[in-house]
């Protein structure tokens, strides 16, 4: 399942990175969004969602989120 299917307040395990953008991976391993990290949706917005990860709140759209693979 994708961050876009995740409740809100759930903490979720990151289970894979699913992106061929080098960049974005970079940039994702940069805010702490890596396999093995916890990560909780705090809202959804439209087109996107506020995510927690670490100790920093980022705002994603739709199309990073179902590039982050988690476990159910």
């Amino acid at each position: 399942m994708n961050l876009t299917g995740a409740q809100i307040g759930e903490e979720y395990i990151i289970k894979e990175i699913m992106t061929e953008d080098e960049e974005l991976d970079a940039f994702l391993f940069t805010l702490g969004c890596y396999s093995g990290e916890p990560i909780t949706v705090i809202s959804r917005l439209k087109g996107g969602c506020v995510v927690s990860v670490k100790d920093g709140r980022y705002n994603i759209d739709n199309q990073l989120a179902s590039a982050i693979i988690i476990e159910e």
